[in-house]
């Protein structure tokens, strides 16, 4: 169960409409969250490292990001981040 975290071009951002998706914003902060649905995200600000029993990655500014449904993981957040997300 693995996180993907991608780099896409303006173009493919636009396809996807990420500008049209919900924000979520979160100060620094340190929780456990569990993943549902799948979830695909943008990261327009800030930065976190999630850690799940599979892997510990970094996320930033600019990184496109799918959690895969039933992922538990812990959010540490670094720098307060701001994303659109869509949830399926």
């Amino acid at each position: 169960m693995k996180i993907e975290v991608e780099q896409l071009e303006n173009e493919e951002l636009e396809e996807l409409g990420v500008e049209n998706w919900p924000v979520w914003e979160h100060d620094e902060d340190k929780f456990e969250w569990f993943y549902d649905k799948t979830e695909q995200c943008y990261i327009v600000e800030g930065e976190a490292t999630i850690v799940s029993e599979f892997e510990s990655i970094t996320i930033k500014a600019g990184d496109f990001v799918t959690f895969p449904a039933g992922l538990e993981c812990i959010w540490d957040i670094d720098s307060a981040i701001k994303k659109h997300y869509t949830l399926e």
